[in-house]
């Protein structure tokens, strides 16, 4: 076994992987605490992660040009199933394997948008460190002209088991449908869990686990994740069935399998193909929210500007070094709001106990907890339409 360990390690870095591996597998915490080889990290901070809920804006926007109930819940089922290539597989694809990404500092901001393109409307992105201990990323993603506005908050608990790095997401977010004509919907989204493998080869990936749910429009979807041997054999399988909620919905039930991250059809109910997602995603266009359009000193791709041409560059010294100074700042910070009897203030979203929205829709099925609390967008932040 000794002699394959790390064969996806560059050779000076096989020393420190073994040695992380092992710490993580006699770590009792939270390993999002842990510092990890240089090689594995990000050049991303996780405050970016949310724009992958909307790189194909085409499938969000279509959402409010469907009929609402059983039509419109498919139509969310399918934006939200497309986002999970984006979310889950692209940095295996475009760097090799799983990265580490950068641990967002408290305050961190990024501000981006898709712009408008055959009439679907522009759509802005906001998202805001909220919390560092533990970290929680909270995020709106707008659509004025379509009447879409998705709200939510995510944090991370990870865990090492069975030689896999298991990740409960916390948190969910609420999609807000407020068409032109007819009925405002709200649904609510759950998270799926995450099993990260591959370790041991030090070329990790994600594999989607148990099960989340959309409940809204007057129907459930309960989405299935499974690895390989399951459902189709296939690695990154899905199964989701949509039924109506008694006394709230009507339809047939319907039945969708296949891969999330290539494409999958109706087996039950409709017929055909259900989403392919072979199709380019659309990358968020990152936008200053300073005079004039520039970056903030706490805007995500200036903060870190340093650690990622480090690390994009194969400087892990100088990456290292950076990413040490903004941590040692951060800390710095924290002391001195503590002598002074001072929290950070946010900007854009205000802490809440709990959810309305997720108590009233969440006991569909029975999630537990029955309560959670959230992040309220404040509408402070009118989006910018950029030129196409």
């Amino acid at each position: 076994m000794a002699e394959v360990a790390g064969e996806a390690v560059p050779a000076s870095q096989r020393g420190s992987w073994t040695s992380f591996l092992k710490s993580i597998a006699s770590f009792s915490g939270d390993l999002s605490s842990m510092t990890a080889p240089p090689f594995i990290l990000s050049p991303t901070s996780l405050t970016e992660f949310p724009a992958y809920w909307c790189e194909r804006p085409d499938l969000f926007a279509a959402i409010a040009d469907t009929k609402a109930g059983e039509d419109r819940s498919l139509a969310v089922l399918k934006w939200f199933i497309s986002t999970l290539k984006d979310q889950y597989t692209t940095r295996n694809e475009q760097m090799g394997s799983e990265k580490k990404p950068l641990n967002p500092v408290l305050g961190e901001l990024f501000y981006g948008v898709w712009p408008d393109k055959s009439g679907r409307g522009s759509t802005s992105l906001l998202v805001e460190q909220v919390s560092h201990h533990p970290p929680i990323t909270a995020y709106v993603i707008e659509n004025k002209t379509k009447g879409l506005r998705l709200v939510g908050h995510n944090a991370q608990k990870t865990s090492f088991s069975s030689g896999s790095i298991i990740v409960k997401q916390i948190g969910h977010a609420v999609l807000t449908v407020s068409p032109a004509s007819g009925p405002k919907e709200e649904y609510l989204i759950t998270l799926p869990r995450l099993r990260i493998d591959g370790l041991w080869y030090g070329s990790p990936y994600i594999e989607l686990t148990e099960t989340s749910y959309i409940i809204g429009g007057g129907h459930i979807s309960t989405i299935e994740y499974k690895g390989k041997g399951y459902f189709s054999g296939k690695s990154h399988s899905f199964k989701a069935t949509v039924t109506a909620i008694p006394g709230q919905g009507q339809g047939k039930e319907h039945v969708v399998e296949g891969t999330w991250h290539q494409h999958s059809k109706f087996t039950k109910g409709a017929s055909g193909d259900f989403h392919n997602a072979e199709a380019a995603a659309e990358e968020v266009k990152a936008m200053g929210a300073e005079k004039d359009g520039e970056m903030g000193e706490f805007e995500t791709r200036k903060l870190w500007a340093a650690v990622a041409k480090g690390i994009r560059e194969g400087d892990f010294e100088t990456a290292s070094k950076e990413k040490s100074r903004i941590e040692n700042e951060q800390r710095q910070r924290r002391k001195d709001e503590a002598a002074a009897g001072t929290t950070w203030p946010l900007k854009h979203f205000t802490h809440v106990e709990s959810d309305a929205i997720y108590e009233r829709l969440g006991k569909f099925v029975k999630i537990v907890p029955p309560t959670e609390d959230t992040y309220v967008f404040q509408d402070n932040w009118p989006p910018v339409v950029a030129p196409a």
